[in-house]
Formats: structure tokens, C-alpha cells, sequence
């Protein structure tokens, strides 16, 4: 796992199953093998996604008598996310200077078309 948190989150989230758990967790708290039903893997494949889940803090899992409930931590997904946030403004832009190159484009082809 890589060392920084961030790193962690982005290399956890990487993985399709992973974001399926994390999907499923979101929905509330549920055991390993209600997590695991939808998959066709074993539960200790299972069992090794959910470790990477918890090393990036993005789940945690207890033990209650025979239940071992997995619970989504939402620290990891925000840190993620105002990380992201920043990139926003540029994308924005980007997304600004699109539209006025297209808006300048069909404004020229409609005076071409009225001069014929």
C-alpha cells in the first residue's frame, strides 16, 4: 500500500470490487458475507479487498459475537474529494474556453451561410 493516505485512497478506489463494497457499505453497516454474495470470488478474496479498504481508512470492521460488521469511514472519500475539488476551477475554465470556441465557431458558419 502506497504510504500517503491520499495515495491510499486512490490506489483502493482503483479497483472495480472495491468501489462495489464501498457502494454497498454506503446503503449502511453489513458482514463479510453478505459483502460477499454478489461476487463470484471466495471470501478470502473478499477478505483481501476489504483489508486494502481498511489500510486506506475507508472502511473499518469490528467483531460482535460471531457478526463481523464492515462500516464505510467517510475521512478518506472527503480528503479524496476536496483533492479533486481543487482541480475544479481548471476544469471549469476549461469547460468555459470549450463553449465560447464552439459559440464562435457556429456563429462564423452561420454568417457564411447568410452570405450565399
Amino acid at each position: 500500500m502506497p504510504a500517503d493516505p491520499l495515495s491510499a485512497t486512490f490506489a483502493a478506489l482503483a479497483d472495480p470490487t472495491r468501489r462495489a463494497i464501498l457502494a454497498r457499505l454506503s446503503l449502511g453497516e453489513t458482514s463479510v458475507n453478505e459483502l460477499a454474495e454478489p461476487f463470484d470470488m471466495t471470501l478470502p478474496a473478499v477478505s483481501r479487498h476489504l483489508k486494502v479498504l481498511e489500510s486506506a481508512g475507508l472502511i473499518t470492521r469490528s467483531r460482535e459475537a460471531q457478526w463481523r460488521p464492515c462500516k464505510l469511514e467517510g475521512g478518506a472519500l472527503k480528503n479524496a474529494s476536496a483533492w479533486i475539488e481543487q482541480y475544479r476551477a481548471f476544469w471549469d475554465g476549461s469547460f468555459d474556453k470549450l463553449e465560447a470556441y464552439l459559440q464562435a465557431i457556429d456563429k462564423t458558419q452561420k454568417k457564411k451561410k447568410g452570405k450565399r
